[in-house]
């Protein structure tokens, strides 16, 4: 099956569905699989142990179903577009923009299922599993191979008409794909702007991320409290963090002033208020409560204990004493006793 067979038959469908833009590949070894084994063997990936678990799936993807042969790659942009946006439950605290709605795992995977409907209709006799980044697949290895963009300095994948604000999915294939797309060239250049910005500086060098520096691993991925050296670097960042995307020229160019590039946003008045509400019911409520609360949403990937983990940090560096007491409560708590008490000390 060729691209151009593939793009009369799905082209519409594709954009209908959200997708920016989209390709495939075959499922081979990927290109970098050698940079991703040298990341593991460094500890760059920190408590996210199933990385090193799937490593052996990851360089083979064939392994990943009887007959895999070839995949669809597709970029859904996420600015604007996650559904649930209007009823998340936090107006005010900064989460990373990805993060803003529904949990996309869901969303992405009734979007292919679409998809392999159709597909399914003209090739009946072969095999389609849709799949998003919860897989164990390289996906910005086979999206970077299917011309989706190429690797960041940042570690993204960008596009030059794109920017890199988009989520990857892909359809899993008995299908014998033949693509002659050639994989885009670098235009990063000599630009470090991300690097620059990160305020922990995870990028230690050109798309080597040290994800134990880093914020979004800090307040979704780990179980752990962070070092105090790291805490206060966090700003305001409740849910991940995305200023080395932000600040990418490529996104600017596409997005202009809608991106953020500060680790503090500066609240009106007004906003102030309904922050210290947010952080206030993360700071009280019960676990049982705020997994409801955040249910639906990938806020529930860090759980009650690192939403209030990461509320503790925000009223620390937004030196927020209107909160102290809330924070004196936490003191006597087994897990975040030292991390409250820090807390206490920033507020003076």
């Amino acid at each position: 099956m060729s691209l151009s067979d593939c793009q009369n038959l799905l082209d519409q469908d594709v954009l209908e569905l959200g997708f920016s833009h989209w390709g495939m590949q075959k499922l081979e070894r990927p290109v970098s699989f050698e940079h991703y084994q040298a990341w593991l063997d460094k500890d760059y990936h920190g408590e996210m142990k199933y990385l090193e678990a799937h490593a052996q799936l990851k360089e083979y993807p064939t392994q990943l179903r009887k007959n895999a042969k070839s995949s669809f790659v597709f970029a859904f942009p996420y600015v604007n577009s996650i559904p649930g946006r209007d009823s998340f439950p936090l107006k005010k605290a900064r989460v990373a923009l990805y993060a803003q709605g529904f949990d996309y795992h869901f969303s992405l995977k009734e979007k292919l299922k679409q998809i392999i409907k159709k597909l399914q209709t003209n090739y009946p006799q072969e095999d389609f599993l849709p799949i998003t980044d919860s897989f164990p697949v390289m996906e910005r290895d086979l999206a970077s191979r299917a011309g989706l963009g190429w690797f960041g300095k940042n570690t993204c994948l960008i596009h030059p008409k794109k920017g890199s604000l988009f989520l990857l999915c892909e359809i899993i294939t008995s299908l014998d794909l033949k693509n002659t797309t050639e994989p885009l060239p670098d235009f990063c250049g000599t630009c470090t702007k991300c690097m620059e910005i990160c305020p922990t500086q995870a990028l230690e060098s050109p798309r080597v991320l040290n994800a134990t520096k880093c914020i979004s691993y800090w307040t979704i991925e780990s179980r752990k409290i962070p070092p105090v050296n790291l805490r206060e670097k966090f700003g305001d960042w409740l849910f991940g963090c995305d200023l080395c995307q932000t600040v990418c020229p490529w996104n600017q160019k596409i997005y202009k002033n809608l991106l953020q590039t500060e680790n503090f946003v500066p609240h009106k008045l007004e906003d102030d208020a309904q922050l210290e509400n947010e952080l206030i019911f993360l700071l009280t409520a019960s676990g049982k409560k705020i997994s409801q609360w955040s249910k639906g949403t990938p806020l529930s990937r860090a759980g009650s204990f690192g939403l209030r983990r990461n509320a503790l940090i925000v009223v620390a560096n937004k030196k927020i004493k209107s909160l102290k007491v809330y924070v004196e409560n936490l003191t006597q708590d087994e897990k975040l006793s030292e991390l409250a008490l820090w807390t206490l000390s920033r507020l003076g």
